[in-house]
């Protein structure tokens, strides 16, 4: 007897083989998760119903053909080359739909845990710290890291000695809730261990909600937006080892403070960033500045708020120049009490800066100045006199200027990596003007000349050197040769 089920057989293996074999771009995209998991299911039950109608169709076939009970052999060991194949066929589909199901479920992972993301600025933040506005839901994991060599020169200071420092482990974690709420923070180890002199902290931790483009909701610990390296600090993004004076003692970077505030893109060249924030504290300040003032949100006192705004524009007419500008006003005062008073302590800050990337170029310049009321006030709390040179100033400035240049693609045409040599001049004084009745410290007017090189091999990773000259109004301050690395993930 003839079988003629076999025909019907093969030519649905063969539909099944063209349909499962198809590129996955030849297929429409499923939109979500779960329909790629149900073309899975439907693939296996597919392949369930003609392994069922294959076993029915040879046992029929066997059944005519032999009449023994002797003669009655299963599927998979009966000698029918057709059989064979088909069984053969069967157990290719079953590997071909094994095998989208691991790709599948390695998509799914990537999803939550991206593998590679493209290096790119979000929303003020650095290329590491926004990859979680890259993700489509989930988590995003990534961080920097930073350590370098330092050889102090001086032939003043006999306690001046040469070391080398893990300064900086940061991890970003980011979680993607919707397309309208994630979290992101940073978490930071400072010089290798608490052990000695080093420190674990949170640099930032909020919420965003997405509303509108051109206004936008974040809540909790903020990074205040003021200065270029306050909210974009990763190492491959900034010239030398060390962060710019004037943006570590005038701009008190970092500065982090818990808050709530808006974000967004009043036009696309437009940003802005605004916050209220739990005001600094001025018991801490002293003739260095206002830097120890910040409360970086452990148990800080809010007993008065800060407001800190800023805007920056990317004219279209200037390819590759962005200008800008912050300000930052708050009540310091904290309702503490200084020799049985109870001072407002304004404390104003304001910058300005201008960036300009093109081609190899890099340029930055930035200027700020501060006001501190009733410095007379803390000045006496700390210990000044008219003489001692202690007084906090009632007001401060900083600016500096920066320049370098990518030189490789001069020598070779579009290398991706990158050798930049670089100037930068600094010129500070966290005393520009003493209260009355105290007299400033002429130590504290300092000019720094730096020069360096910045080499990276890929865009995630930076070796640095540089050397460092400081010249203060009056005495002497070592200066410092350093040499480092950088990276990010």
């Amino acid at each position: 007897m003839k079988n003629n089920n076999k025909p019907l057989v093969k030519e649905a293996l063969l539909a099944a083989l063209i349909v499962l074999s198809a590129p996955v771009s030849a297929l429409d995209k499923p939109k979500t998760m779960e329909d790629m998991w149900k073309i899975i299911e439907a693939q296996q039950k597919q392949i369930d119903e003609m392994k069922a109608g294959m076993a029915a169709a040879e046992n029929k076939a066997v059944a005519g053909n032999v009449q023994t009970s002797e003669s009655k052999v299963s599927v998979s060991n009966t000698q029918n080359p057709e059989t064979k194949v088909a069984v053969s066929n069967v157990k290719n589909l079953e590997r071909k739909t094994d095998i989208l199901s691991q790709e599948v479920e390695k998509l799914r992972t990537n999803l939550a845990i991206p593998e590679e993301k493209q290096l790119k600025s979000a929303y003020g933040l650095g290329p590491a710290a926004s990859k979680v506005y890259q993700v489509g839901k989930g988590l995003s994991i990534g961080g920097y890291g930073e350590a370098f060599y330092q050889d102090v020169v001086s032939d003043n200071n006999s306690d001046a000695n040469s070391t080398a420092d893990l300064e900086r482990m940061v991890l970003y974690v980011g979680y993607k809730f919707t397309d309208k709420i994630l979290f992101n923070s940073e978490v930071e180890f400072e010089h290798g261990s608490t052990e000695r002199n080093g420190a674990v902290s949170v640099e930032f931790a909020a919420l965003d909600f997405f509303i509108n483009p051109m206004a936008n909701v974040r809540a909790g610990m903020v990074l205040m937006p003021m200065g270029f390296l306050n909210q974009i600090h990763e190492p491959p993004f900034y010239f030398g080892n060390h962060r710019p004076e004037v943006e570590r003692k005038i701009i008190p970077s970092t500065w982090n403070e818990v808050g709530v505030g808006l974000f967004g893109a009043i036009t696309p060249n437009f940003t802005y960033t605004t916050y209220v924030v739990n005001g600094m504290n001025a018991k801490n300040f002293d003739s260095n500045g206002i830097r120890n003032g910040r409360q970086g949100g452990s148990q800080a006192l809010a007993q008065n708020f800060g407001y800190v705004a800023r805007m920056d524009y990317v004219p279209d007419a200037l390819p590759g120049v962005t200008v800008g500008g912050s300000a930052y006003v708050g009540n310091s005062g904290q309702d503490q009490v200084y020799d049985g008073q109870k001072p407002n302590v304004l404390t104003q800050l304001y910058e300005s800066h201008v960036q300009w990337k093109y081609r190899g170029l890099e340029f930055r310049t930035l200027g700020s100045w501060g006001f501190v009321g009733n410095a007379d006030i803390l000045s006496a709390a700390a210990g000044a006199n008219a003489t001692n040179g202690l007084a906090i100033g009632s007001q401060n400035y900083g600016w500096y200027s920066e320049v370098g240049y990518d030189v490789l693609p001069l020598m070779f045409k579009d290398t991706p990596q990158y050798l930049a040599p670089f100037v930068r001049y600094e010129k500070l004084n966290t005393v520009a003007k003493a209260p009355t009745g105290y007299v400033s410290d002429p130590t504290k007017d300092q000019q720094i000349f730096q020069v360096g090189l910045q080499y990276k091999p890929i865009p995630q990773v930076v070796i640095k050197a540089d050397y460092r000259n400081f010249v203060a109004k009056q005495g002497s301050l070592p200066d410092d040769f350093n040499l480092g690395f950088g990276f990010i993930f």
